[in-house]
């Protein structure tokens, strides 16, 4: 989902970094083999995830929602040496494909991955966090919040993807649409919680950054 002209959105993609050839890799194999490829983050939000967590260097990044693996590779751009990043996926079919690419890479001994339900793995994990990136089932977000909210570290970010939902959040709200109405209580749970600093961006389909305090 593109909120901005077709002339201006294309003019801030190239004028932006370019992804790396191995993600050009992954994404043209998940666009031949996976379904729902639109899922993936893609190179202009891809470069966004890296320059964030280039800026944080975080030690430990939490990631809720796998896919292919795309955003995980682009946020262990900014991983330390011996910086770790935990990535949960329900998806056990898409394991083997994630794990070849995390191969591949200059991160493999860096990346944690868990197959499962991420509300019953997140509190197996006992380290802090300096960075998480929420991109799941949008029914569970604010159960995610909650479950990850006291395992920030201060000054931690978390990152939300989707958050404008094709726009659906500012349009009438169908009652059986559970996916937006949780969208439209955890944007709200954001920006009042007092223990964030919350801005959402209009980035494809809306990416909101939360700094904890």
């Amino acid at each position: 989902m593109h909120f901005l002209p077709e002339k201006i959105d294309n003019y801030v993609v190239n004028h932006s970094q370019k992804e790396p050839e191995i993600l050009q890799e992954l994404s043209k194999e998940t666009w031949q083999k996976v379904l729902n490829p639109r899922m993936l983050s893609g190179a202009f939000q891809g470069r966004v995830l890296s320059m964030i967590s280039k800026l944080i260097q975080p030690k430990n990044i939490l990631e809720i929602g796998t896919y292919t693996g795309y955003s995980a590779l682009c946020l262990a751009e900014g991983l330390p040496s011996k910086g770790m990043l935990y990535t949960i996926d329900k998806n056990e079919e898409l394991e083997t494909l994630q794990q070849k690419y995390f191969d591949k890479s200059g991160y493999k001994n860096q990346i944690q991955q868990y197959v499962g339900n991420a509300l019953e793995i997140i509190p197996t994990i006992d380290v802090k966090f300096d960075l998480v990136f929420i991109d799941a089932d949008k029914s569970n977000y604010v159960n995610y919040f909650h479950l990850i909210i006291d395992k920030m570290n201060k000054g931690g970010v978390i990152l939300s993807d989707n958050v404008l939902w094709s726009g659906k959040v500012v349009e009438e709200l169908y009652l059986k649409d559970e996916d937006t109405k949780v969208l439209l209580a955890y944007n709200k749970l954001l920006n009042n919680d007092d223990r964030l600093e919350t801005v959402l961006l209009p980035i494809r389909d809306g990416l909101t950054i939360s700094r904890v305090q």
